[in-house]
């Protein structure tokens, strides 16, 4: 992880005149667990800077050119020298789009100090949908200054994981100095009317002279407006350091922080806080949120201050219960405020990386869009996504299903004749309340690619693969669609897992497409045929599309043929067969209720045997202790055995193997026992789940998968 700070141009990053953005770069820098990564950049006239890794960026001044974009260019070719993981530009929207348009693959976050919409590069609605568009963070010092940069904007950013708050910080002071708090009364910052110290000025005087054992201490200049406080008990002490200035908290009593204006944050009362004072704020902006316990003042006057301050003299006990929740309560430190920044920068580092161990990998919340065929009233209840959905589960993973078919059926319209204008829409909203970590697509092909990459753009945090079970064989069914299919989205997916081997797929070019076999379920293979005796040898069943759900007439199929070849080879074996000679196919529950009176399923896929690719019947064949026989060509040997399987060269063979088996029940029962045993152990949608997660996440795991071997 190497961070980039780019500081505002003229910031002064020294300890002898700095700002608000200094201090807490300085602050929080000092205190990150990633200070030796971090080079802060500034330009800097003062030469004793802050004691942290900083390069001065210098520059010469040159007519008719801006030194603000000289300055911005400069810090381009550093990190072209540096290539930093992420720059974090500090309150300068307007540098992110000169930034990115020279350096479009950076990674950049944008603090923001003061109101959005005052700032050149973020007042307008477009400027701000940009910056929202470029940036992986925009980070705000109040909850105050988020809602200003919202204004405007549509609902689907106000809840962007783009969008976070990080305070500004103090060092925390100790209770046991309230005994030692003086009678002073403070006011620290700009002496001008924006900050209301015209207000306090007057309200201070009637206080030094109905209290003349009070003092007042104002910390602080303005050159461009003049107004005058003469008491012999207010000491204008001018411009301070920053520590001098604690220092005087320390010893204050009551610090007033009176704004007009609407304060993004208030570094003021944060530190007046911090230091046990009792703090009178005024309710603008930012101001409340930088302080658990104060006096706010919801009308500034002179009249409301000064009957504050009033009581709050006469008050002590009052006054010193303030003093001391101030202190007990404030959690703004330096500490808390840079696990936040840091927690920011370790979500970066897992995106990139994601060497997570077993140990660290934390709950997902997971979106699984697939067809989920809840419109077919529980026909196809038993399918792959509610196979892998339930893995999700059992792994602690919070999944929200989200059933693309049934929504684009349900909300089809003239306006919007497919449906998928309003599935796109609903899957925006979906995210924008649900914010999954990972998005898993199972032949979801109404979803377009451009929503994914919208989506990519807007949840930078969240991963994306798809799953994939059709046969892509080219002399199979549908081919070139089911290929399409696939690469539609793989260059906008992390990750493609295929119940075909990648290997022997040639128009994959991606090095981020797995195989997966098709998982079995604990929860819908119960049956044990291996433990009873069954009347039927041969169970097959072939459909014409699993939400067709009858057979259409006309339709040939090249493992009629095969069927008929293999019967009239075995003419003394009991075959029950469905989805040929019109007979329909079944489903669901009368589906089970059938194989469980079967000793062999057969494993017949359309088209010719490729490497690893069968249907999902195999699950409920091998799943539910029926004997699995099997094309040899789809090289499911390299997982099972002859004791585990009965594998086939054609259909000759398979009639001798067939016979065979059916005329030895202790055969059939090993090799149904084995099967299942070893498919439910290795081949479940536990580990199946699982590994969607490891190989999108990245996660190295020392767990072995057995279909990787």
């Amino acid at each position: 992880m190497k961070i980039g700070i780019l500081l505002p141009y003229k910031e002064n990053f020294s300890p002898e005149y700095p700002g608000a953005v200094s201090l807490f770069v300085y602050e929080t820098t000092r205190k990150s667990k990633y200070k030796k990564d971090i080079i802060v950049f500034g330009n800097t006239n003062f030469k004793k800077k802050f004691n942290i890794r900083y390069e001065n960026i210098n520059l010469t001044k040159q007519l008719l050119s801006s030194q603000t974009k000289n300055y911005v260019n400069k810090f381009i070719n550093l990190q072209n020298k540096y290539k930093f993981t992420i720059i974090e530009v500090h309150n300068r929207p307007s540098y992110i789009k000169q930034l990115s348009s020279k350096s479009p693959n950076s990674i950049y976050s944008l603090y923001f100090h003061n109101d959005p919409l005052s700032m050149d590069g973020s007042k307008t609605i477009e400027e701000r949908k940009k910056l929202l568009k470029i940036c992986y963070k925009i980070i705000f010092n109040s909850n105050w200054s988020k809602k200003r940069f919202l204004e405007g904007l549509e609902n689907k950013f106000v809840n962007s994981n783009k969008l976070a708050v990080f305070f500004q910080s103090a060092k925390k002071g100790k209770i046991s100095n309230i005994i030692k708090k003086k009678n002073w009364i403070t006011f620290v910052g700009k002496l001008n009317r924006a900050k209301g110290y015209d207000i306090f000025v007057k309200s201070i005087q009637k206080i030094l002279k109905k209290y003349p054992k009070w003092k007042a201490k104002i910390i602080g200049d303005e050159k461009r407006e003049k107004i005058n406080l003469n008491h012999k008990n207010a000491d204008l002490l001018g411009f301070l350091n920053h520590e001098q200035v604690l220092k005087v908290f320390k010893d204050s009593s009551i610090a007033v922080a009176c704004s007009r204006w609407e304060e993004p944050f208030g570094r003021t009362s944060l530190e007046a806080s911090a230091n046990g004072c009792a703090v009178i704020i005024t309710n603008k902006g930012g101001l409340p949120e930088t302080i658990t316990n104060a006096r706010i003042l919801s009308n500034l006057s002179v009249k409301s201050l000064t009957r504050e301050i009033n009581f709050l003299i006469k008050k002590e006990n009052i006054r010193k219960k303030l003093q001391k929740q101030s202190i007990e309560n404030f959690y703004l430190t330096h500490e808390f405020v840079t696990n936040m920044i840091d927690n920011y920068r370790d979500e970066k580092l897992k995106l990139n990386k994601f060497f997570f161990n077993k140990k660290e990998k934390k709950s997902l919340r997971i979106l699984h869009i697939t067809n989920f065929n809840e419109r077919l009233d529980g026909r196809l209840f038993f399918n792959t996504g509610r196979r892998i959905n339930n893995g999700f589960i059992r792994q602690g993973h919070s999944v929200l299903g989200f059933s693309d078919r049934d929504i684009q059926k349900y909300y089809k319209s003239i306006r919007d004749f497919k449906g998928a204008k309003t599935l796109n829409d609903k899957l925006k909203k979906t995210c924008y309340n649900y914010k999954p970590d990972l998005i898993v697509l199972g032949h979801a092909d109404l979803i377009s690619k451009d929503q994914i990459a919208e989506l990519r753009q807007d949840y930078p945090n969240t991963k994306f693969c798809q799953w994939f079970l059709d046969p892509l064989n080219k002399n199979g069914p549908d081919f070139e669609r089911n290929k399409d299919r696939i690469l539609d989205k793989i260059k906008v997916v992390d990750s493609t897992f295929l119940t075909t081997s990648p290997d022997v797929l040639n128009f994959l070019k991606s090095d981020n497409s797995f195989y997966i076999p098709n998982p079995s379920d604990r929860s819908f293979e119960t049956l044990n045929n291996f433990n009873k005796s069954c009347n039927v040898d041969v169970f097959f069943a072939l459909s014409h599309g699993v939400h067709r759900g009858v057979l259409k007439s006309g339709k040939t199929d090249d493992r009629i043929l095969f069927l008929n070849n293999l019967r009239k080879n075995t003419p003394n074996i009991k075959f029950d067969i469905y989805g040929i000679d019109k007979i329909q196919p079944i489903w669901a529950d009368h589906y089970f209720k059938t194989i469980s009176n079967a000793k062999m399923g057969l494993n017949l896929s359309r088209g010719d045997a490729i490497k690893y690719y069968s249907s999902d019947r195999i699950t409920q064949i091998v799943g539910n202790g029926l004997v699995c026989l099997i094309d040899e060509k789809t090289k499911y040997k390299n997982f099972f055995n002859d004791n585990e399987m009965v594998f086939y060269k054609n259909v000759n063979d398979l009639s001798e193997k067939v016979i065979k088996v059916s005329s030895d029940e202790r055969l059939r029962k090993k090799i149904a026992r084995n099967g299942k045993i070893k498919y439910m152990k290795y081949f479940n949608s536990d580990l199946v789940s699982e590994y969607i997660i490891d190989k999108t996440l990245e996660i190295k795991s020392k767990k072995k998968y057995l279909w990787e071997n």
